[in-house]
């Protein structure tokens, strides 16, 4: 019996053909296809700027950056993420905060995170979970009260809607970083965007993921040098997305609304199945969103028995995973002096969360056999 993985890439013959033409060209690193897909995501999600980078991991750095963000600054974020929406705050020397999440959701709860604001609080990083946006409006609201950026995670959710307006829009943060990881709604194999609406932030981006360098003449520093001269201004990185890449992703580009129906096709079928189930808790859609399901995490709601449910349907080949353990409760962080007990209710998501498989291919009789396969280990529990 085969194995199902609990995600995998989507690649298609065309997808190939558009790398293949991208070796072939002129350009294989930063060249015409870098903006074209910049272009494109920024289009279809309603941004003015895009900047690419060759990870989700750096365009939270970037954007960390791009804010501001230095040695003791606080930044919030929910506790239920992976360890990336914290560790780029720790690159810039600030110091993570994590918030509590909603129980339905698994998104940032607003409330617990108004209550981490102190004179050291310089962003809120809400993070749209699953695929589900986060409470933007309400975040958007605490910030702009506060003095405060926000940088959307929305690594799970390109494609999503926030009532009425696509994520990544800009209209409730200052940027939103996308992720185009192979498991991702789209791919580039490795891959991350920035997307925001401000022009200063977009300039400070460009630079930073290339060593912190322009040649742009206007923004020299020393003026009239000819035409070979560049100047680093700041300590960037080399973040730079290729040509191959990003022709892969204008491909994958042309498919992610077909990607995102067969996703929400899915999740319909797994929900059908498990909402009467006593046993078994759904993450919930709330009216005004809609999410585009990055993963289908569920609660097991048997005390102390995720453990052998996990290893029960692994054992049957089904794929299963886990999103997230909160990320204080890694080692490192418990080295910065972080304790349990933090967030009680991201700790009670994780001690009863399994992440069942969720990818375009999956065929009716995988999704039959993943149901009927947990229902039965469930049952008999």
């Amino acid at each position: 019996m085969k194995n199902i993985p609990y995600a995998r890439q989507c690649i298609y013959p065309e997808d190939i053909r558009a790398v293949t033409d991208a070796l072939n060209s002129d350009y294989i690193t930063q060249g015409p296809k870098v903006a074209e897909f910049e272009d494109k995501v920024a289009s279809y999600c309603g941004a003015r700027y895009a900047v690419s980078v060759n990870s989700g991991t750096s365009a939270l750095h970037a954007a960390c950056f791009a804010a501001g963000i230095s040695s003791k600054d606080e930044v919030i974020t929910p506790a239920i993420s992976f360890a990336a929406s914290s560790n780029c705050v720790l690159y810039c020397g600030g110091i993570p905060k994590f918030a509590d999440v909603l129980e339905d959701t698994i998104t940032i709860d607003p409330a617990s995170a108004k209550k981490l604001i102190t004179k050291k609080t310089k962003a809120i990083i809400p993070v749209d979970f699953a695929g589900h946006p986060a409470e933007l409006d309400e975040i958007k609201k605490i910030a702009a009260r506060n003095g405060l950026i926000v940088i959307e995670d929305a690594a799970h959710a390109l494609g999503a809607e926030y009532k009425g307006s696509k994520v990544g829009c800009g209209k409730y943060s200052d940027m939103t970083i996308l992720s185009f990881h192979a498991v991702k709604h789209i791919t580039t194999g490795e891959g991350g965007m920035v997307l925001t609406n401000r022009k200063d932030i977009y300039e400070k981006l460009v630079m930073f993921r290339n060593h912190g360098i322009t040649r742009d003449k206007v923004k020299l520093i020393n003026k009239n040098k000819p035409a070979w001269f560049y100047e680093m201004q700041f300590l960037g990185f080399n973040y730079r997305l290729t040509d191959i890449q990003c022709a892969l992703g204008l491909s994958q580009m042309d498919k992610l609304n077909s990607f995102i129906k067969r996703r929400k096709e899915i999740v319909k079928f797994y929900k059908q199945e498990f909402d009467s189930m006593e046993k078994v808790m759904c993450l919930n859609e709330r009216g005004y969103a809609a999410s585009s399901w990055h993963i289908f995490p569920i609660q097991i709601m048997i005390a102390k028995r995720r453990d052998e449910i996990f290893n029960a349907l692994r054992s049957k080949g089904i794929g299963v995973n886990l999103h997230y353990i909160p990320i204080y409760l890694q080692p490192y962080y418990k080295k910065l002096g972080y304790k349990n007990g933090l967030c009680p209710r991201a700790e009670k998501y994780y001690e009863r969360t399994i992440t069942l498989p969720l990818y375009p291919q999956l065929s009716r009789g995988d999704l039959k056999r993943i149901v009927n396969a947990t229902k039965k280990i469930i049952d008999a529990l």
